[in-house]
């Protein structure tokens, strides 16, 4: 393909631009700038252990020092690039960065997350070599435009005329040091969603990189691939090992991710992504809605659920082949992407004691989707031996823990819902969740049934008011039953959540229908 122009997005917690703690030292090296050019003497042929083996084949030294080691001249100026040198900066009383200092506050705390993935390609290109001896030349094989979407390094001072002060836990979020780790809540996840599709709608890319946390870069990815409309390939990628530590994967990971998006095995015969969203590490192409993370460590994720997932193999020298393409609905395609998402759904409010209503729930506007309408889904899991046994001739009261939740949704009011982690492949529980898990339902409240962990198998239709969650892992069902909510706003509530006439019964049964489908499909 012709040169492509790349958005790529840092997101949240994201260990693949992640650095290890700058620390004191002559032999920490780590990538800096010259402030001025530097002629350095090279000790000639010591780059390769057996590189004195073929001196015969090389031209003379620049010169030779007075103990007779030959040696090349070599001018270093600042506009080179980076350089690998020792660190050398020190505290404010003088003492060597030695190592870090356990609850210090924000204040007192250097980051290690990068702002964007801007320095880390510059890395890449600067340091990493191919397996032909040559560098990584990135900018030579694309342009990109670095964002920041909710990312893992932020600027609590600002940048003057550039970046206003940013907040811990509102403007970006770390997972180091564990003191100051912070969450982004589901407002930031709407703000994601505005700031990927803006760039999407503008028509000035060919292709999207997504970088986030090993550990929930899936759900994320997924939920791209439902609400982006776009018909751009997007491709998420994570490392297991922060950037310039011991193994990092990172740099190669991003690097297969431009060798597929540039392949064009994407494309349907319009030209436009057929994949959908995929997750590209560990030389693999997984579907996001397969993937799932197992272990930290390469090779720490496998594809749930069914008998596919992974769409081709990165690790050979010729061009990406595809071997399997999702038959599910996606990005330009989905019937959830935020384009095609009303302006307006009804939520629920109330509570089970004093009845449960319907209330307006604007979804979004002219600044896209609306943080305030992001539904709540909750998930519950199930363990074997229930807190209290069902006799013969009794009927399971709903577990009380389960209600209150319920009564809690209701009173915060607006779009909420249930995933249900279950017996694996069924997703069924004991009575009790059951019997709350129905009175959610006809108090407007979704609940899909998924088995628990990663299953091997699928969850088909069988408890007659849930959803059957397919092959999605429960982290993937509370991703698209979030987006069902937005789409098709909450259950019609019964007068009495507990008792639901055979009307409110139909109501409910069509509209699980629509949710049903959208697992199906998406």
């Amino acid at each position: 393909m012709s040169r492509p122009r790349i958005a790529v997005f840092t997101g949240p917690m994201p260990t693949i631009a992640n650095t290890p703690p700058l620390l004191t030292g002559a032999r920490s090296l780590r990538p800096q700038r010259l402030a001025a050019p530097v002629t350095v003497l090279v000790e000639a042929y010591s780059a390769h252990p057996l590189e004195e083996q073929a001196a015969h084949l090389y031209g003379p030294p620049d010169a030779w020092l007075e103990d007779g080691t030959p040696v090349l001249r070599v001018e270093l100026r600042p506009e080179d690039g980076l350089f690998l040198l020792p660190y050398a900066a020190r505290r404010a009383d003088g003492s060597p960065w030695d190592g870090t200092v356990e609850a210090a506050s924000p204040e007192d705390t250097r980051q290690t997350f990068l702002p964007d993935a801007r320095r880390l390609y510059e890395e890449i290109e600067r340091f990493e070599v191919g397996g032909d001896g040559r560098p990584v030349a990135l900018s030579e094989l694309a342009d990109f435009d670095f964002f920041r979407a909710a990312p893992g390094g932020g600027y609590p001072r600002g940048v003057p005329g550039d970046v206003e002060p940013e907040r811990l836990g509102v403007d970006y979020f770390p997972y180091e040091p564990p003191h100051l780790v912070r969450e982004p809540d589901l407002a930031a996840l709407a703000r994601i969603t505005n700031q990927v599709q803006a760039a999407a709608s503008s028509g000035d890319y060919d292709g999207i990189q997504w970088l986030e946390s090993s550990a929930t870069v899936e759900e994320t990815l997924y939920w791209l691939n439902l609400l982006v409309d776009t018909p751009v390939p997007v491709v998420g990628h994570a490392a297991q090992r922060s950037h310039r530590s011991l193994g990092q994967d990172g740099p190669k990971n991003i690097v297969d991710g431009l060798k597929y998006l540039r392949s064009g095995v994407w494309r349907d015969g319009d030209g436009r992504d057929r994949v959908g969203a995929v997750l590209i590490v560990d030389e693999m192409v997984l579907a996001s809605r397969e993937v799932a993370k197992t272990d930290a460590r390469p090779g720490g994720y496998v594809t749930v659920g069914g008998h596919g997932g992974v769409v081709a193999d990165l690790g050979a020298h010729w061009a990406p082949r595809l071997t399997f393409v999702p038959d599910r609905r996606h990005t330009w395609c989905s019937e959830v992407r935020l384009t095609a998402l009303p302006e307006k759904v009804d939520g629920v409010a109330g509570s089970l004691a004093g009845g449960v209503r319907a209330v307006p729930v604007p979804v979004r506007d002219a600044d896209g989707l609306r943080g305030a309408a992001m539904p709540r889904v909750a998930l519950v899991s199930f363990g074997h031996y229930a807190d209290v046994a069902v006799g013969p001739g009794e009927q399971a009261a709903p577990r009380p823990d389960l209600v209150w939740q319920v009564d809690r949704l209701l009173e915060h009011g607006g779009l909420a819902g249930f995933v249900v982690e279950g017996m694996a492949p069924y997703g069924s529980t004991d009575p009790g969740t059951d019997a709350a898990m129905r009175l959610a339902t006809f108090a407007g409240m979704p609940v899909v049934r998924v088995g628990r962990g990663h299953p091997g198998g699928m969850v088909f239709r069988r408890a007659p008011w849930a959803i059957a969650g397919d092959n999605l892992t429960a982290t993937k069902a509370r991703m698209l039953l979030t987006a069902a909510l937005l789409r098709y706003g909450a259950l019609p509530p019964a007068r009495d959540p507990s008792a639901p006439t055979e009307a409110e019964r139909a109501a409910v049964r069509e509209r699980l229908d629509a949710y049903q489908h959208l697992v199906d499909t998406h």
